[in-house]
């Protein structure tokens, strides 16, 4: 017997995490999947990228990713997808090191780009899809 999930589009936020800065939702939950919208290394409350360099932002952007799935009910550890955007593929090492550290055993699908530009200076963007655990 299957049982049928509740389908309804739901949206997350917490202000433990960065709050969205213009028409979208910190994630969206549907099913047991929350798709969140991609996180620079805005530190909550203060609007300002983390200082430092990409370890320091890859940090910051594992725990805004971190605190976002955990009020929508999930963590880092049920990540099924991911897609990160660096600003230079010569930050992909550092960047992976500190992305490896997060995700310590069954890491998630990933895809990861160079872009150009990415909000407020960031050197690095990252947005998940992960499952909610449980019945």
């Amino acid at each position: 017997m299957v049982k049928k999930e509740n389908m309804d589009k739901e949206t997350i936020a917490t202000n433990k995490a960065p709050a969205a800065v213009g028409p979208y939702s910190q994630a969206v939950r549907i099913g047991k999947l929350i798709f969140t919208a991609g996180q620079v290394a805005l530190v909550p409350g203060t609007g300002k990228l983390r200082t430092g360099g990409i370890i320091e932002q890859t940090q910051q952007v594992m725990m805004n990713l971190e605190a976002v799935l955990k009020a929508a009910g999930s963590n880092l550890d049920q990540a099924i997808k991911s897609t990160v955007f660096l600003q230079d593929m010569a930050d992909f090492a550092a960047m992976n090191g500190e992305y490896a550290k997060a995700f310590s055993s069954d890491p998630p699908a990933r895809s990861t780009v160079e872009v150009s530009k990415l909000p407020l200076g960031a050197l690095v963007e990252i947005e998940l899809v992960a499952h909610i655990p449980g019945d």
